[in-house]
């Protein structure tokens, strides 16, 4: 996937109206930042007049990017917003692929979209209609790789050659990543290992799952409590899904996650429910987790244990077609 900046040398010599870039940012300035992205689109149309194509498109991006950290605890608000969110980022991506924090911004949405609602609706469905089950898991799988591809694509643009380097068997050419770039290298782990479980009859996509934990671990090597647990989490379950993999150190890596979140996380109670209890066949300790999980999701309300608590409530139900 690669993109280029249409029409850029255009906009280089564009003369600067110093009054309405001088309002616009003492404007900023008071404001910390623009609250939606309504008001980025206006902020567009000012400072065209006073920035070349390239600096607008970075500021709207990080702009963006800042929405997206922002706390949100309506599901369903958040649900209805995303995907004008996420077109809009991704088409500012385009122009821009290089930049990092625009980039971690729409793989993070993307993921987390696929992972909540498109995903798990499929898991849902499984039982009762297999073909809408398997037409919805297909575009799961779409929209984890076109996560992926974003974030690849930011980290190879910041650090060329770097997918080779990470395909490399010798540990030394393996690439060293910024503090920078582990946001990116995470979500890109985490829409990786999110395809692959996708594609458990493709061999060829299952061969890849080494590759996803390796970025996971190099970024994890460099900043282990990286997004609150979040990324110790995603290393838990790589390794618990790999071949061979050791459920004594997954559990080490999920407990390391609850520790680091501060108990505050549901998704790290989910994932030790389903990485190592159900792995173990430990019925007890499996509904002892979910139930954790839902019982944080009541004290520390957010969007991700919003999500969380679903998926929890329904393992529950489902428990005896596991177990």
């Amino acid at each position: 996937m690669t993109y280029i900046f249409s029409n850029h040398k255009k906009h280089r010599d564009m003369p600067v109206n110093k009054p309405i870039c001088e309002r616009l940012f003492k404007s900023q300035n008071r404001t910390g930042r623009m609250k939606n992205v309504f008001t980025i689109f206006v902020g567009s149309l000012l400072i065209s007049a006073c920035s070349p194509r390239y600096l607008i498109v970075q500021s709207l991006g990080n702009e963006l990017a800042n929405q997206e950290q922002s706390v949100e605890e309506d599901e369903g608000l958040a649900r209805e917003a995303s995907a004008f969110y996420l077109k809009l980022a991704e088409s500012l991506l385009k122009e821009s692929p290089g930049n990092l924090k625009l980039a971690q911004a729409v793989c993070a949405g993307l993921t987390q979209y696929t992972f909540a609602y498109v995903a798990f609706e499929a898991e849902k469905l499984a039982a009762s209609d297999s073909t809408a089950a398997y037409r919805i898991n297909e575009r799961a799988k779409r929209l984890y790789w076109r996560a992926h591809k974003h974030a690849m694509l930011a980290l190879e643009l910041s650090a060329p050659g770097f997918q080779k380097k990470l395909a490399s068997p010798d540990e030394k050419n393996w690439p060293k990543l910024t503090k920078q770039q582990i946001g990116v290298a995470y979500w890109a782990a985490a829409s990786w290992g999110g395809y692959i479980s996708l594609s458990k009859d493709v061999p060829d996509v299952i061969a890849d799952l080494p590759l996803a934990y390796r970025l996971a671990k190099l970024a994890w090597t460099v900043e282990p409590d990286h997004a609150e647990g979040g990324l110790v989490s995603l290393m838990g379950t790589f390794e618990s899904s790999m071949p061979g993999g050791s459920l004594i150190q997954a559990s080490k890596y999920f407990d390391s996650a609850i520790s680091v979140s501060g108990g505050k996380s549901a998704g790290a109670f989910v994932a030790k429910a389903e990485g190592i209890a159900q792995a173990q066949k430990d019925r007890q300790a499996y509904e002892l987790l979910l139930k954790k999980a839902i019982e944080v999701s009541d004290l520390h309300l957010s969007l991700a244990n919003e999500a969380m608590r679903g998926r929890a409530q329904w393992l529950l139900k489902t428990a005896d077609d596991i177990f």
